[in-house]
Parts: structure tokens; sequence; C-alpha cells
């Protein structure tokens, strides 16, 4: 992905990663607004954390305004910083600490989903910084910086297929019933998803592994939590269901950025 590559007329659509993640981005504030309370993507907020209330407004705005922001050339610059230092805020602040404190499933899976967005957020800063972005985060908007933006959503990658072989029991019953074999399902979508975090942190056959997470994640939705919400889900389902559609957009993302790559690329 060349720099500048996103610059384009008013409304400016530059890859369906990008509408998608616009999208997603705008889902999750309406959501969150709608139900005065944080989108699943934001979940868990310890009860305690100072100004919760107001986070939550926050946050809802933020998704809006970066999803809207993003699909307008003269906001997308500004559009995609913002929900990059979002992203990165809601890592550093609400997320690595609890894994450190509080070591257990929920803080560590939330870590993972936080990271992959943020990589996405990430890639789409880089994409539409301009020159004053590159001379004041050069750190951030610059091209050395994307392998780390990639890396955050392969990294996330892995803990997301070893938790199918550390929940077997939750996993397996998650297969649709006409599809034989849950176990080895099970295994195998786990398997994957470790193969596909590899490949891309090691850049081998990396676009192709990312677009395999990503399609994986899209069957996951289509077989499994559409027909969950279809049914009338738990609040944990819906809250899956919503998170993995932001996970597919971040994916995509992350995919669309390896265009012109070789396959094999340090």
């Amino acid at each position: 992905m060349n720099a500048g590559a996103f610059r384009g007329g008013p409304i400016r659509i530059v890859s369906a990663g990008h509408l998608a993640f616009a999208a997603a981005m705008i889902f999750m504030g309406v959501l969150g607004l709608m139900h005065r309370d944080f989108a699943p993507l934001w979940e868990p907020v310890p009860e305690g954390f100072p100004a919760r209330p107001v986070l939550i407004y926050l946050s809802g705005l933020v998704s809006i305004a970066g999803g809207a922001g993003l699909l307008a050339k003269r906001f997308a610059a500004a559009a995609s910083r913002l929900l990059f230092v979002w992203f990165l805020f809601w890592l550093l602040v609400l997320r690595l600490p609890r894994v450190v404190l509080a070591f257990a499933v929920d803080s560590w899976w939330a870590a993972c989903q936080t990271a992959a967005m943020l990589g996405a957020a990430w890639i789409l800063f880089m994409g539409f910084a301009g020159d004053r972005d590159r001379g004041r985060f050069r750190f951030a908007a610059g091209e050395r910086s994307l392998p780390v933006a990639r890396g955050l959503y392969g990294f996330a990658l892995i803990p997301f297929g070893i938790a199918h072989f550390l929940y077997l029991e939750a996993t397996a019953p998650l297969v649709p019933a006409w599809l034989p074999a849950h176990v080895f399902w099970a295994y195998f979508t786990g398997a994957t998803f470790i193969a596909a975090g590899v490949a891309i942190l090691a850049g081998v056959w990396a676009r192709l592994a990312a677009a395999l997470s990503v399609i994986q994640m899209g069957l996951f939705t289509v077989l499994i939590w559409i027909p969950i919400v279809a049914k009338g889900p738990s609040e944990p389902q819906w809250g899956e269901f919503v998170v993995s559609l932001a996970l597919i957009a971040a994916g995509w993302v992350v995919a669309d950025s390896y265009r012109g790559v070789r396959r094999v690329a340090a």
C-alpha cells in the first residue's frame, strides 16, 4: 500500500475493506447511542471506571464520526487519525491493564479484538495521512509502521485460534447441526486461525492468510451467528455476532493493504 493511495473525490471509497470498516464503525456508534450503553465491541468496561457514563456516549459519537468521516475525502485523514488514537487508547488504558491485573478469557479475548481493530484503523490512518501527518506522526504514519499494524491483526488471530482448543466444549456445539464431526471443525478452524496469524507475522503468504481469515469469520457469521440471531439470541450471543461483523471489516482492511505485495515478503 503506497502512502497517499487513498486520495480521490469528495466521497471516496478506495476498497471494500475501507467501506466495510466505515460501515461497522457507524453501526457500532448507532447501536451504542440507541441502547445508551457500550456497543459489544467496546465491552467490557469496569463499572467503577472514571466517567463511565461519559465514555459510553463518547464511544458512540467517536464511532459515528470516525466511520462517516472515513467516507469523505475532506475528513478521511482526521477520521482515520481519530479512530487510530481511540483504539490505541482503548488498548492501552482499558484492555492491557486488565489483562495484567485480571488475566482471564474475557480480558485477553477483548484485548485481542481491540488489537485487531487497532491494526485496521492504523492501516487506514497510514493510507489517508498527508505530508503533515507523516511529518508530525512519523512513528505511526510512515511506511515502516505498516508491518506493525498488520502484525497486530495477525497476533490477535493466534489467541482466537487457541481459544478453540481451550474451550472446545463451548466451540464444538456452535457448529451447525447439519455438519458432521463438530469436534473436527472446532479444531480445524482453530488451527487455521493460528496458521493465518503466524503467516501474517512472518510475511509468508500473508495476503492469502488475511483473506482466508476474513472468509472464515464471514462463514462463522453466516452459518452460526445469523441463525442464532434470527431465533432471538442471548446478550452474549448478540455481542459475538456484532463483534464478528467488526472483525470481518478489520480483516478486510488488512487483506486490502497487501495489494501488489509479493506472496513472500520479509
